[in-house]
């Protein structure tokens, strides 16, 4: 089964210079903007922001 263009892997790369990523799907009708979302980061030890990268 093929997958689709519309829900594409995208990388998620912490905004606090760790290095530390995430890795997730999107749908690109919903949010077709870079997707930041506020995650975990295990090696500041706090809650960030993680920006798509591309």
């Amino acid at each position: 089964m093929a997958r689709s263009e519309a829900r594409p892997v995208v990388v998620l790369r912490s905004t606090a210079g760790s290095g530390h990523t995430y890795v997730t799907r999107k749908n690109r009708r919903n949010d077709p903007d870079r997707l930041v979302l506020r995650k975990f980061d295990p090696a500041v030890g706090e809650h960030v922001l993680f920006r798509e990268e591309r």
